[in-house]
C-alpha cells in the first residue's frame, strides 16, 4: 500500500515510519490516521520488520490536529448521539468507528497493539495528538529543540488518543495532571528529567540514535520474545492481582522455552550469538485469556 501523508521505509530490519506533511508541520488528518493504523498493523505482521522509528518530515514531528480542515476537525459525524452503553454495544461499527470514536485513540490502539518495539524519534514541536500518540510507543527520544504539549484545554477539548491511560502510567497523576490543566510546552530538558522522554539530542544526531537504540533491542533477540515481552508489560501492568501477570508468564516461559529458548540456552553454552528462528507472523504462542 502506498501512503499520502506517511513514508514506509524498511532499513536492515528497521522501519521507519515518518510523518509526511511537512508544509503543514505534519498536522495530523482522519486520512493520517487511518495510513499509521495501516502501517503498524502491516508492521506487526512482517517478519522482515524487528523494530519500528516514528519521526517528522521537515522541522516538526507533528503540530496537532489539522485545525484548516471543514466541518468538524475531528472528523466526527455530528448527527449522532451515542451513549456510553450505543458505544460498548456497538463498538466496531463502521458508523462509530469513522463518526465517534477518537481517531488518535485508534491510532494509540494500533501502536499498544504492534508486535515490534516502537521509537519515537521527536524532532520537532509536538503538540495535541501529536505528542499523546507518542505515548503508546515504547520510547521517546527527543531532539535538543523539541517541545511538547498536552493543549487540549486551550481549544476546549480534552486529552484523547488513550493518553489518560498512558500518560499517567509515565510520569505520575500530579504530574500528568498539571501538564493537561496549563497546557504549556514542555521543553526536551524537563521531559527527560520527568520520564516523558528517555533522552535529549541533537538534531542532527537524532535518527542515528534512535537506530542505534533499535538495534540494541532486536540484535541477537528472538522475535517472538520480544513480542511477547512488549504485550506482556503493557497488558499485564494493568491486571488487578500479580497471580494473572503469573498466569500469563507461566504459559509464554512454557511456549518460548520450547522454541527460541532451546537455541539461546545453547548459544549461550557455545559462546556464540544465537540464530532464533521462530517468526512472529507464525509461530506466536496463546498466553492471554
Amino acid at each position: 500500500m502506498s501512503y499520502t501523508t506517511l513514508d514506509y521505509q524498511i532499513d536492515d530490519r528497521i522501519l521507519t515510519i515518518t510523518l509526511n506533511r511537512p508544509d503543514k508541520m505534519n498536522a495530523f488528518t482522519v486520512t493520517m490516521a487511518n495510513e499509521l493504523i495501516d502501517a503498524f498493523q502491516r508492521a506487526s505482521a512482517d517478519d522482515a520488520v524487528g523494530a519500528v522509528i516514528v519521526t517528522g518530515a521537515g522541522r516538526a514531528f507533528c503540530a496537532g490536529m489539522d485545525l484548516s480542515v471543514a466541518g468538524n476537525v475531528f472528523g466526527l459525524d455530528e448527527s449522532m448521539q451515542p451513549t456510553p452503553a450505543e458505544l460498548e454495544q456497538r463498538f466496531e461499527d463502521e458508523d462509530m468507528i469513522t463518526g465517534v470514536r477518537d481517531t488518535g485513540g485508534r491510532v494509540s490502539l494500533a501502536i499498544y497493539a504492534c508486535n515490534k518495539p516502537v521509537i519515537g524519534a521527536i524532532n520537532g514541536v509536538a503538540v495535541g495528538v501529536g505528542a499523546t500518540m507518542t505515548l503508546a510507543m515504547d520510547v521517546r527520544l527527543l531532539s535538543e529543540n523539541a517541545r511538547m504539549g498536552f493543549v487540549f484545554g486551550k481549544i476546549g477539548i480534552v486529552p484523547e488518543a488513550c493518553s489518560t491511560w498512558f500518560l499517567p502510567r509515565l510520569v505520575g497523576i500530579s504530574q500528568a495532571l498539571d501538564w493537561v490543566y496549563t497546557g504549556e510546552l514542555i521543553s526536551s530538558a524537563d521531559a527527560v528529567s520527568k520520564g516523558l522522554a528517555k533522552a535529549a539530542v541533537p538534531v542532527d544526531q537524532l535518527m542515528a540514535h534512535a537506530r542505534k537504540l533499535a538495534h540494541s533491542y532486536i540484535n541477537h533477540r528472538s522475535p517472538v520474545a520480544i513480542a511477547l515481552a512488549r504485550q506482556m508489560m503493557l497488558q499485564n501492568s494493568a491486571l488487578p492481582h500479580p497471580v494473572d501477570a503469573h498466569k500469563v508468564e507461566s504459559l509464554a516461559v512454557f511456549y518460548t522455552s520450547q522454541q527460541d529458548g532451546k537455541e539461546g540456552v545453547k548459544a549461550f553454552l557455545e559462546k556464540r550469538d544465537p540464530v532464533f528462528g521462530a517468526k512472529v507472523s507464525s509461530d506466536m504462542p496463546e498466553v492471554f485469556s
